[in-house]
């Protein structure tokens, strides 16, 4: 992927934002390469992805480090803040090799969904933190749905745990992998959305999502031998 196009902030943002991005990659690259990944079910991303419409691959926030990590340069489009800090986030995603969409909840969020179908209908795969970017924690929103029933393509819920980490004073309790620990990776089957569904159909999919990402997280901390949090 290449880089996003050029930020309209300051001079002295603009500079700021290289230098983290920079920083930022390096430091998330190398930490990343002295984990030792336990990955259960990728055969169902992969049977998503080769099917005949792109994934919608969905997370929590607070583990988007080692899921940006751990889908690595299969080209999905992840949708970032338009401030300062998701322009330095997005160049360190595009450097793990993902595409990046503007907006969140609270700016121009029908926007964004926009421009991820019309991805979505070219042939791309999507990532979405679907507790982001302010929360609740752990409380599925209701993009990813509406997003899978505008386009026909499946949901592919993921988690991923640490058994050592650091866990910072964030509204996600956002998780930082310490260097050599174990980190279960594990995807969980497609779940598709009625083209039909009505808003009932729709928040009858969001609660399955969010009970299917929570199945994910227990059967993760299970693996890492970890007790439930």
């Amino acid at each position: 992927m290449s880089e996003p196009p050029p930020w309209q902030g300051s001079l002295s943002k603009r500079i700021q934002v290289r230098v983290i991005a920079a920083l930022g990659y390096g430091l998330v690259a190398a930490l990343c390469r002295t984990l030792r990944f336990q990955v259960e079910g990728w055969g169902h991303f992969e049977t998503a992805a080769g099917s005949d419409r792109p994934p919608i691959v969905v997370g929590w926030h607070g583990r988007l480090l080692a899921l940006g990590y751990g889908f690595r340069r299969r080209g999905l489009f992840i949708i970032t803040s338009q401030n300062f800090d998701g322009e330095w986030m997005a160049r360190i995603l595009h450097r793990l090799g993902h595409g990046t969409v503007r907006g969140s909840s609270s700016r121009n969020a029908s926007g964004a969904l926009r421009e991820m179908t019309r991805l979505m209908r070219a042939g791309h795969g999507t990532a979405i933190t679907v507790d982001g970017p302010t929360g609740p924690a752990r409380r599925a929103k209701g993009g990813a749905v509406w997003l899978a029933k505008a386009t026909g393509s499946p949901i592919v819920p993921s988690h991923a745990e640490a058994r050592r980490a650091w866990t910072l004073r964030s509204w996600d309790s956002a998780q930082v992998p310490r260097p050599f620990s174990k980190v279960a990776f594990v995807v969980g089957e497609p779940l598709w959305v009625d083209r039909d569904a009505d808003e009932a159909g729709l928040e009858k999919a969001r609660l399955e999502l969010e009970a299917r990402l929570e199945a994910l997280r227990r059967r993760a901390l299970e693996l890492v031998g970890r007790q439930e949090t």
